[in-house]
């Protein structure tokens, strides 16, 4: 069993725990890992860890230590070429100097992989570690381990336990029964491990309810400093961007989107005061200059956002918010848009993903495009940076359902919206879609191979050797489509607004300014490219 792991308890101070007793208080180290991407990739984003925030808040709340490694955020220009993957890059901190940070009484390691085609260089750091400290608890969690945990297991003998689903209570749980001694873990729910060679999963992880009871997310000292220093942040920049949630969950069930899985379709939105309240808090610590939602689906009730926006004016809260993350139409009417505008309310993107009606149905989309196309125009009356992001080649897809979507894509750029990348479709581990086309289709095996073909697959537009699963578009034809798209759709945009060349040039060269995505991309590119060269 992976709880038997021998435990030495040198600090005597205790926590109330899960276990309805106190037990010893622990040492965890959460981790994340460096970034593998394909050389030359534009599309890279270097964002701060929230989830590591959320965790380590929750275990201190509980009385455990914790020590939060961003291997990414402690060195977010250093790039090198990691051993056995060529053509890719790692940017970040080495194994070595990861390891040279976590304390050396750590007992529990948590360690996230959030997408999978980043797990190969997961997965070695992990076995890199294991043999750094044989006797702590090796867990990981995020939406990649949740998709394949039993793979996930085998692939990597050195892992001992895997979070299903939402993490904070059950890592905490599977904490507090390791400080505990206990051996075995069968009243925690939301696990995975390999039990000699049986792969043993127990039962669904209930999700949390009151989301208001988890603490706010815990930023060590000087951490999101550096991301700042470094001109790094989600959507498009400004001196200081917050990174916040809204709510949890989504409702819906995109055929293409391994959410459902990881946390099911209960949305939960946060109380309006409390968010108020972290955003001032925050403010008056940092001096934040903006708040960039990582919200699946920031916006699904009216009610809600208007209220929270009101208040935001009325407590003269003056920052800029930005929604980066893509968001459905269904409550974006021009009551919204106005008041979220009035708030400051300056980045939108939009997920029409599809020109084409038939393919939206395919994908278990329900957008309906004439609406969402009023509410990005009527965004782009107030004044709002728009984006639109669209995908191409899912399963079933003719060449007129391809067309549709860019089409649609090039009328958008054509009344003013600011950028449109289509995105190729890539069956993703987790989702619906996923699940039905492994069945039949030899080519999707869960190996390096395959995850690092999903890492190169849209960070590199360049790229005409990818799978496609259109029917009857082959991969060059596939990749020509979205290489023309962008190189039309962003030229067409800078000659019908020529004022956006000389606004892009000056953000270029601004350390903290860029109105859109793309040169925020386009500032990382030329960064690491200097970087890697000197």
């Amino acid at each position: 069993m992976p709880l038997d792991k021998a435990l030495v308890v040198d600090d005597v101070s205790l926590a109330e725990g899960a276990l309805g007793r106190s037990v010893p208080r622990a040492d965890v180290a959460l981790i994340r890992p460096p970034v593998i991407f394909k050389d030359g990739a534009v599309t890279l984003e270097a964002t701060p860890a929230l989830g590591l925030a959320y965790l380590s808040s929750y275990l201190k709340k509980h009385g455990h230590a914790t020590k939060v490694i961003d291997a990414m955020g402690e060195a977010l220009n250093n790039v090198w070429s990691p051993e056995g993957y060529p053509g890719f890059k790692c940017q970040g901190l080495n194994f070595d100097e990861v390891y040279e940070m976590i304390p050396k009484n750590t007992q529990v390691i948590g360690i996230t992989a959030m997408f999978s085609g980043e797990w190969p260089i997961v997965r070695d750091m992990i076995s890199f570690i294991s043999k750094k400290f044989p006797k702590a608890l090796i867990v990981a969690g995020g939406e990649h381990i949740t998709a394949v945990s039993e793979y996930c297991l085998r692939d990597c003998p050195e892992l001992d336990l895997v979070v299903r689903g939402e993490g904070e209570h059950t890592f905490y749980e599977i904490v507090e029964y390791h400080m505990a001694g206990l051996a075995g873990v069968p009243d925690i729910h939301g696990i995975g491990y390999l039990n000699g060679e049986e792969y043993v999963q127990t039962g669904a992880n209930p999700r949390i309810r009151n989301i208001d009871s988890i603490p706010w997310p815990d930023w060590p000292e000087g951490y999101l400093e550096k991301y700042w220093d470094a001109g790094k942040s989600f959507g498009p920049q400004t001196a200081r961007d917050m990174p916040m949630m809204f709510s949890r969950g989504c409702p819906y069930q995109c055929a293409f989107c391994s959410n459902p899985q990881m946390y099911t379709t209960r949305y939960i939105l946060r109380d309006i005061d409390d968010v108020l309240a972290e955003v001032e808090t925050w403010i008056k610590k940092y001096n934040i200059t903006a708040v960039q939602l990582y919200d699946l689906t920031a916006i699904m009730k009216k009610s809600w956002i208007i209220e929270f926006f009101t208040k935001v004016i009325d407590r003269g809260i003056k920052i800029q918010w930005d929604f980066p993350s893509g968001t459905r139409s269904e409550d974006l009417d021009e009551e919204v848009i106005a008041i979220l505008r009035k708030a400051g309310t300056q980045y939108f993107c939009f997920a029409p993903e599809s020109g084409s009606q038939r393919t939206l149905d395919r994908v278990k989309k329900r957008v309906n495009l004439n609406k969402i196309t009023n509410s990005i125009m009527t965004a782009k009356s107030y004044g709002m940076t728009v984006r639109a992001n669209t995908i191409i080649g899912f399963p079933g897809e003719e060449r007129v359902d391809i067309w549709k979507t860019l089409l649609y894509g090039l009328k958008l750029v054509s009344l003013g919206v600011a950028e449109i990348q289509p995105y190729i479709f890539m069956p993703y581990p987790g989702s619906e879609l996923f699940a039905e086309i492994s069945k039949t289709d030899e080519r999707i095996v869960l190996n390096d191979e395959y995850f690092l073909s999903l890492n190169a697959m849209n960070s590199d537009i360049t790229n005409f050797s990818n799978k496609t699963f259109a029917k009857n578009v082959g991969p060059r034809e596939l990749s020509f489509y979205r290489l023309l798209f962008a190189i039309c759709s962003y030229g067409l945009g800078y000659l019908v607004r020529p004022l956006r060349i000389y606004r892009t040039i000056k953000n270029l060269f601004s350390h903290d300014s860029a109105a859109t995505v793309f040169e925020h991309r386009l500032k990382d590119f030329f960064r690491r490219k200097t970087k890697s060269s000197a």
